[in-house]
């Protein structure tokens, strides 16, 4: 049963701080991260997080997609004893989002994913694991403790591989599988092209394959006695680009939790999706960094929101910087939405303490700004809360 959580006080800690001339360490403007995490990380790195295919236009397009949307304030509405918790496929939430699945994180900082989910676990956020992260699975997972997490699965060629991924993703606690669709291979990226930086090529993002028996099994040798060797068995499986909606059922097969599809842009394949029978879909462009020119993910979920979202849960990511955001894509129809690179820069400017800040920062920022608005609960959130941008005269 879902259990009515207190809301975050985060603001009124930082001004009673104030008080005794302590300054937060982290900016409260979380769209500054991203130019404060650059002097802190390596430039390849920063790029790699930071940037997109092609032109970069998916990225711009995502961010200005909401400022498309307005938020429509009600007055004299009773916010006196709010409500944003909710349970989103069995996992129940304080605020409506999770922690997307972003892998290396070690390029970011060295406790990469582990001190992203002790952040995620003492603040009671659902974290993703990313398939490519730096960390193995079971290892996130102790760290994680008591925490809710779900596993991300980037779909390699070898199915007997896939079916190991998954068995140790449900023994160590993961209870959705997350599938990310968009990415068989990846796209253009024009930074990481010219810094010539991918980091699966030095071993990092490969620890889940390399802890897994029965990739190991496939070499000559243990990947920590021919590490080159074991990168091209890796590349060589990393993706399947025969992959058709006919290849679901082998997921079904082995894993026995919901089933979510990541990487949803279209109506029709939202209705393919129901069709499979899985449990949910994530409307993302996977942040811009596969389709350039792509549409923008908010603008892609009304539309699947009302084909679908009756039937199965639907989820946003793409372009999440605020409290505000959360609100318009709430209101366009999700049920949660995801957070990709605030935390990743939280974490780099400061490990699990950065990582905190984020996410504390934007529950408080959302609740605020929920209930300046006037609602109190997220089921009082729709398009109605919402007027379209007036166009800006050329």
């Amino acid at each position: 049963m879902l259990v009515t959580q207190p809301l975050e006080s985060y603001q009124d800690e930082i001004y009673l701080a104030g008080l005794t001339g302590s300054l937060p360490e982290h900016p409260a403007d979380l769209g500054r991260l991203e130019d404060l995490a650059r002097s802190v990380m390596t430039p390849q790195a920063f790029d790699y997080v930071a940037g997109g295919a092609g032109s970069g236009d998916t990225v711009r397009e995502n961010a200005e997609t909401f400022r498309r949307w307005r938020i429509v304030p009600r007055m004299l509405a009773d916010v006196s004893a709010p409500s944003y918790a909710s349970t989103v496929l069995g996992t129940d939430l304080a605020a409506p989002f999770l922690l997307a699945p972003v892998g290396v994180l070690s390029i970011a900082h060295p406790a990469g994913e582990l001190a992203v989910a002790r952040a995620a676990a003492a603040l009671k956020v659902p974290m993703i694991l990313s398939t490519a992260s730096s960390n193995p699975l079971e290892l996130v997972a102790e760290a994680n403790e008591d925490g809710q997490r779900w596993y991300q699965l980037y779909w390699p060629k070898d199915r007997a591989v896939v079916a190991s991924l998954l068995g140790r993703a449900a023994a160590a606690g993961f209870s959705v599988l997350v599938v990310t669709l968009d990415t068989p291979m990846l796209g253009w990226r024009p930074h990481d092209l010219d810094n010539g930086y991918l980091p699966f090529l030095r071993g990092i993002g490969v620890q889940n394959y390399f802890t897994d028996p029965v990739f190991s099994a496939s070499l000559d040798r243990p990947p920590e006695a021919d590490q080159d060797a074991a990168i091209l068995r890796y590349l060589a499986i990393f993706s399947d680009t025969s992959l058709t909606w006919g290849d679901i059922p082998f997921l079904r097969q082995h894993w026995t939790g919901p089933i979510v599809l990541k990487g949803i842009l279209s109506v029709p394949d939202a209705l393919r999706a129901v069709d499979a029978g899985v449990e949910g879909i994530v409307v993302s462009n996977h942040g811009g960094r596969q389709v350039d020119g792509a549409l923008g993910a908010l603008d892609a979920l009304p539309g699947v929101a009302a084909a679908v979202g009756s039937r199965l849960t639907v989820l946003f990511d793409g372009g999440i910087r605020g409290g505000a955001d959360m609100i318009k894509a709430l209101a366009l129809g999700a049920r949660a939405v995801l957070i990709g690179r605030p935390y990743v820069y939280g974490l780099a400017l400061g490990g699990e303490a950065g990582v905190r800040h984020v996410l504390r920062a934007l529950r408080n920022d959302f609740e605020l700004t929920t209930r300046l608005a006037g609602y109190a609960q997220l089921s009082e959130l729709g398009p109605d809360c919402l007027a379209a941008a007036k166009a800006q005269p050329r």
